[in-house]
């Protein structure tokens, strides 16, 4: 099966005539993956009996148009593409041969049913001279620890860009601590992640957020199995006697329902099934003032090391655990490696080097007592690796670093240093790593005892939920932490918890409100 988007002529078939008794676009639409010349548009046809699918188990033709207004007077360009059963009918079309740093409009219609109307983008010119960015970071959205009323705020920010840095849905069975509830079991099967999928994206706040902008995307654990690293299974879960199967469900389910470029898909499908690689990992220039790099730090890991259990992570003193030291030991395998450092050797070529991934990269230690201890799931289980990739900031002069995180359900705001045991050691770049949208966190108690043993922090908060606004200039950056009032409630209000900004050339962080 081909997997770039199937572009046909319009037909007369049966099915190209038949009526839905529902409108199938109850998933929305979305756009990621921009480039300053291609866009993908991505929606899903969903049409669901009692028991299963109303879908014909064939392809359907779907009809999208790209334009310059919400009228749609001004179409650009339009097509049919083909929804595929193979892959859940979902559409991923990858429109080519645009003009940079452009909005427009676009729909999907089959049937005599129309889709919601997004609004997307393609990225400033290389070349391009640009005034300003503005994207919000955001990760962490577990259905039911609340209501996904931090989307419904962000609409209201004037993004160009999302960055999505992972656990879009969660894996689990039901939750003790829920407000909305869902009844299904955790998920294992590809068709158990498909419905995770529909449950989460028919949720509104999230799909008006989706259509209004680009998003960026990767993924953290909870897209397949919490702690899970490479081909390896996580914890919190029922066991399953071949996780690479299970992996290459989430994989395919993921990729069904993100506005991700075929060209993800490595192998295919069936290479998925045959442990082939997903790469959801890339950059994307906007202009010359910023380089955002996106990672994958869960498909090529290694295993986290010094778990009693033996699987997933733990905290402990690191001293006990010399094979922390490994010097082979990755976060994000060779290839991307590799990958990352050649990019960072045209890095100068921007004003800001930003790179988005999915958790929290300066070193952070857990007080103990008399101890210091570590958490082993994030770039903390990976010294040799943080080395690595600190040297290569180190050997590129790589200036303005910004590096984005989420996972642990907190806000820290500091600095990335060479050495975190010396005060006057090199400030490499600055982190912003976010709090959830929903997902409650067990850390906030604690956060005082934590800033005073990593000083190179200057700002953490554990208790709200939200998202960041990061607005580039080329002379400052300036980043607003947004919090609602209460997840947990659908009419929750919006506030900024803190402000900062980093000027240009500065590696310093100032604190504004």
């Amino acid at each position: 099966m081909a997997l770039a988007a199937i572009v046909l002529p319009l037909t007369n078939s049966a099915w190209a005539q038949r009526r839905f008794d529902k409108n199938p676009f109850i998933l929305g639409v979305a756009s990621g993956s921009p480039t300053e010349q291609s866009i993908v548009l991505w929606t899903r046809l969903v049409d669901e009996g009692v028991f299963s699918s109303n879908l014909p188990n064939e392809p359907i033709e779907v009809k999208w148009e790209l334009a310059l207004d919400r009228a749609f007077s001004r179409i650009v360009k339009s097509g049919v593409s083909l929804a595929v059963p193979a892959l859940a009918h979902s559409v991923h079309v990858e429109v080519n041969q645009l003009p940079s740093n452009q909005w427009f409009f676009y729909r999907f219609q089959v049937s005599g049913a129309t889709s919601m109307v997004g609004r997307t983008r393609t990225l400033p010119a290389a070349d391009q001279a640009v005034t300003q960015l503005r994207l919000a970071y955001a990760s962490c959205q577990q259905y039911e620890h609340g209501y996904f009323s931090a989307y419904k705020h962000m609409l209201a920010e004037n993004l160009d860009l999302v960055l999505f840095l992972g656990d879009y849905i969660y894996e689990y069975g039901p939750s003790s601590k829920g407000v909305r509830v869902h009844d299904s079991p955790p998920v294992i099967s590809l068709d158990d992640y498909r419905k995770r999928y529909v449950l989460y994206k028919q949720d509104k706040n999230l799909q008006a957020m989706h259509a209004a902008c680009p998003w960026l995307m990767t993924w953290d654990d909870h897209e397949v199995q919490n702690d899970y690293a490479g081909l390896n299974p996580g914890t919190h879960g029922p066991s399953v006697s071949d996780f690479p199967k299970r992996r290459a469900a989430a994989y395919q389910a993921y990729y069904e329902h993100m506005p991700i470029s075929s060209s993800a898909l490595m192998g295919g499908i069936d290479g998925l099934m045959k442990g082939s690689e997903m790469r959801i990992y890339g950059d994307f220039r906007y202009g010359r003032l910023a380089n955002i790099c996106v990672l994958d730090d869960r498909q090529y890991r290694d295993s986290d090391v010094c778990t009693p259990s033996g699987n997933g992570s733990s905290i402990f003193d690191p001293k006990t655990c010399p094979e922390l030291e490994n010097l082979s030991r990755t976060i994000l395998g060779d290839a991307q490696e590799k990958w990352l450092e050649a990019n960072l050797k045209d890095a100068n070529k921007n004003i800001w080097n930003i790179i988005g991934q999915p958790t929290l990269y300066a070193q952070r230690y857990f007080p103990s007592g008399d101890k210091l201890l570590i958490w082993n799931d994030g770039w903390d289980g990976f010294p040799a690796a943080r080395k690595r990739l600190d040297q290569a900031l180190i050997d590129n002069k790589v200036k303005n670093l910004i590096i984005f995180g989420g996972d642990v359900h907190e806000n820290w705001v500091g600095y990335v240093k060479a050495d975190y045991s010396q005060p006057d050691s090199a400030v490499l770049g600055v982190e912003f790593c976010g709090t959830s949208i929903t997902s409650i966190g067990n850390g906030a108690k604690y956060l005082d005892a934590r800033l005073a043993k990593n000083p190179h922090f200057v700002f953490a908060e554990g208790s709200k939920k939200g998202y960041g606004v990061a607005a580039f200039t080329p002379h400052a950056l300036t980043v607003s932490l947004r919090v609602v009032s209460d997840a947990q409630q659908e009419d929750s209000t919006i506030e900024t918890l803190a402000k900062f900004e980093v000027r240009s050339g500065s590696n310093k962080i100032e604190r504004l409100a």
